[in-house]
């Protein structure tokens, strides 16, 4: 996919930015929406921008979760689509086969790049498949130490990859849309019990939703989202209310209508789901983990506590107007400024 800009007025230089990702369309999950928001972004800001994606490719459903593409032979296309392009910078998002053949191509060549360490696979493939997390860690630094920069986007991640012996790690933030998500939202039609705790995101093992339904709490619990865990807990929890995937202003009514949002998954490495939240003016429950507590630690906007039911009686005392202020602090505009210094 490219991105063109049209603005004649740009005082930068124009540059031709390569993104290579395995993760896009039609999955839905903070990755996409970050890189979909960078393009934009930086074509904004007068760059060219080429998203080579599992689109490009033939491709495979991944095992055990069909909704994400696996890229085949991605080594000899992508060679062909990065010569034609002659991007200025590379920009390698993700370690799947994309990542993979971008990163071969720049050793291959002496082409410096950028990486980026935006999922936790070690524990997401041990839970999946049982395979070791030294086994993933130890290729995915091996992936990483030949990049310029590994980008994180927390300062705990940065710290928890370090002891792990990861170099030249640089923290990159992410962004909020403040204009979708916002506390004037029109509110639900549909009424849903008081108080309604709210789940956003793949309902999949790693994101740890049991935990969230297993609570002995007063109101309703309702989730937003798809996944290969979908059917299993709609069996098991049916006093829990799915409501499937959503986006745009439908996902921001149920934010804008929730008492909080509950974030149980111990595996992330940022979280926007929590960002959405509070600029919604809701506030967030979750536990003390990378990620949550990288944005909500010493801020008055969510409540942080190994045991999340305590921290669901806890939660009732936040000031809305506290969260929503705090997400403004989070634009992509700046997110994309940073990246692009990074990437220079």
């Amino acid at each position: 996919m490219k991105f063109n800009n049209t603005n004649k007025e740009t005082k930068v230089t124009r540059k031709k930015i390569l993104i290579a990702t395995d993760a896009w369309y039609p999955q839905t999950n903070g990755e996409v929406t970050t890189l979909a928001e960078l393009a934009k972004q930086l074509e904004k800001l007068g760059h060219e921008i080429l998203m080579v994606t599992p689109q490009d490719f033939i491709r495979i459903p991944c095992p055990t979760y069909s909704e994400i593409s696996l890229a085949l032979n991605a080594w000899f296309k992508f060679k062909k689509i990065v010569k034609k392009f002659n991007p200025n910078y590379i920009y390698i998002a993700t370690e799947g086969p994309i990542g993979h053949a971008a990163r071969k191509y720049c050793k291959n060549n002496n082409v410096p790049f950028v990486s980026n360490y935006g999922t936790k696979l070690p524990e997401y493939i041990n839970m999946r498949f049982g395979i070791p997390k030294t086994w993933i860690y130890a290729y995915l630094k091996n992936f990483h130490k030949a990049a310029t920069h590994t980008l994180v986007g927390t300062q705990s991640l940065k710290q928890e990859l370090s002891n792990k012996g990861f170099t030249n790690l640089k923290l990159w933030t992410r962004g909020v849309d403040t204009e979708l998500f916002n506390p004037n939202t029109p509110k639900l039609s549909t009424h849903y019990k008081n108080p309604m705790w709210l789940y956003v995101g793949r309902i999949a093992k790693e994101k740890n939703i049991e935990a969230f339904l297993n609570l002995e709490i007063e109101g309703s619990k309702v989730l937003v989202g798809d996944g290969p865990q979908l059917k299993k807990l709609k069996k098991n929890y049916p006093n829990a209310i799915f409501v499937g995937k959503l986006k745009g202003k439908e996902l921001a009514k149920y934010y804008a209508s929730a008492t909080a949002l509950v974030f149980p998954s111990k595996t992330d490495t940022f979280g926007l789901v929590t960002l959405e939240s509070l600029a919604s003016g809701t506030p967030v429950v979750g536990y003390p983990v990378t990620g949550p507590k990288d944005i909500i630690e010493n801020q008055e906007v969510g409540v942080l506590d190994n045991d999340l039911k305590k921290a669901t009686n806890r939660v009732m005392d936040i000031d809305r107007d506290k969260c929503r202020e705090y997400a403004l602090e989070y634009t992509w505009d700046k997110s994309a400024k940073s990246f692009y210094k990074m990437l220079v």
